[in-house]
């Protein structure tokens, strides 16, 4: 028995499944400028109806089509400026809601990069039309009107009458949130971007350092702190709650919109617009979309923007999830014996620093009436003179429980080093140090 969906023509079916992003594409070359054109529903329209025809091109084979190629091509460049585009949009309208501080210049940079891509998806709307018309898919006559894209906000906000005082806020949710704050933050502060990158820098780096498989990861632990929040934490998310709270989870919010969009772009760059390939038809394809998105402003944007402002909230948050942290721990002692031989020289100090650090709770190594910061290699270093000078034999730890009970299992085994001060395997428990 045949299969009826066979018996309709591929341009006809074709037609079908462009036909409401035709629509769109017809709507947006109707403006002449960006201004009140571009809302989120409008985005969501071109990601859902490309992502439909993305589909069925592929499956038709149109990516190893020459004469389809292209079409295909600008289907998928489409896609992820739309979620770029949305990702982007979200954040300026929720910026007000988030708790951060010295946002000016971070509102400017997204005012640049939202205009960059606006424009980018003006240049593309006719250049999919054109080429539709060339493979003589029939188009719509009109397109869609801006009372079909209404703005996703208005003035009224709704009254907050849902008792929320008594959600479950138990201390080790808040805790462990806090702290994967801090290690998101300490790794993504390795990929270094401090300050912006000229262009030849940022392809030295992209894709071989920085890439969408690298930012992607990022994007899906901060997302998991996001939902961790919203499920123990506050219900009421980023408006209600504890300001202190509600002001971290503002952090990790803007930067994980901000890792979706560069995500996305980051795709675009690489899939689309970057080395596509020894065969001529690829060739052409790339010089084409090239034209249309800027691929030196698309690095620009993603790199000088999208990512150095993931650096920067992750790194003004930190202090924010350290109080919260320092709040909500558990705190004890522990008395320990020195490290045998050797006392706290390089290998033990730096160590048990890796231990405070991995938890990110405050410790403190107290010797007499002295106390030292045991998250500081130097601190430890220091306290080691006072120890040996003092003929000191034990010394004790106080704070975060939980890096307490590693130190204690460190100090089980001469804090991972024999008499000689050559290293010793660790025990299970902290393999996190190997």
């Amino acid at each position: 028995m045949s299969d009826p969906s066979c018996d309709i023509p591929f341009i006809e079916k074709t037609q079908f499944f462009a036909h409401d992003l035709f629509k769109c594409c017809l709507y947006i070359s109707s403006f002449t400028s960006e201004q009140n054109l571009f809302t989120k529903m409008l985005y969501s329209k071109l990601t859902a109806t490309t992502k439909l025809l993305e589909d069925f091109l592929d499956f038709h084979g149109a990516k190893s089509n020459k004469n389809w190629y292209y079409f295909r091509e600008l289907t998928a460049t489409l896609i992820h400026l739309s979620i770029g585009s949305y990702s982007q949009k979200h954040v300026s309208n929720r910026l007000v809601f988030y708790g951060l501080e010295n946002t000016t210049e971070f509102e400017v940079q997204g005012q640049i990069t939202q205009a960059f891509l606006n424009s980018s998806l003006m240049k593309m709307a006719p250049a999919i039309l054109d080429e539709a018309q060339r493979l003589n898919v029939p188009i719509p006559e009109r397109g869609y009107e801006p009372s079909d894209f209404p703005t996703a906000t208005t003035c009224d906000m709704l009254e907050s009458d849902v008792d929320d005082t008594d959600k479950d806020q138990q201390k080790q949710h808040i805790v462990k949130i806090a702290s994967e704050f801090l290690s998101i933050a300490g790794n993504f502060d390795q990929l270094g971007f401090y300050e912006p990158l000229d262009i030849q820098e940022i392809r030295a780096i992209v894709p071989e350092k920085v890439n969408e498989v690298e930012i992607r990861r990022f994007e899906m632990l901060v997302h998991n702190l996001q939902s961790s929040f919203d499920t123990y934490v506050i219900h009421g998310g980023y408006r209600f709650g504890k300001r202190n709270l509600t002001d971290l989870r503002g952090h990790f919010s803007v930067v994980f919109h901000l890792l979706q969009m560069t995500g996305r772009l980051l795709h675009l760059y690489e899939r689309h617009l970057h080395e596509a390939g020894y065969k001529n038809t690829y060739k052409m394809v790339q010089d084409r979309l090239s034209s249309l998105v800027d691929p030196e402003i698309l690095l620009d944007r993603t790199i000088n923007y999208g990512l150095y402002y993931a650096c920067h909230f992750l790194n003004t948050g930190k202090k924010l999830a350290r109080e919260i942290l320092n709040e909500n721990i558990e705190r004890s002692s522990i008395k320990v014996g020195i490290p045998v031989a050797l006392g706290f020289h390089s290998r033990p100090s730096l160590l048990v620093a890796k231990i405070v650090q991995h938890y990110g709770g405050q410790v403190e190594l107290c010797v007499g009436n002295d106390r030292f910061d045991a998250s500081s290699v130097l601190d430890i270093q220091w306290a080691g003179g006072k120890i040996h000078k003092e003929n000191v034999a034990e010394v004790i730890f106080e704070g975060d429980t939980r890096a307490l009970a590693d130190i204690e299992i460190l100090a089980g085994v001469n804090y991972g080093e024999d008499t000689m001060g050559k290293g010793v395997l660790l025990p299970k428990e902290l393999k996190y140090l190997r």
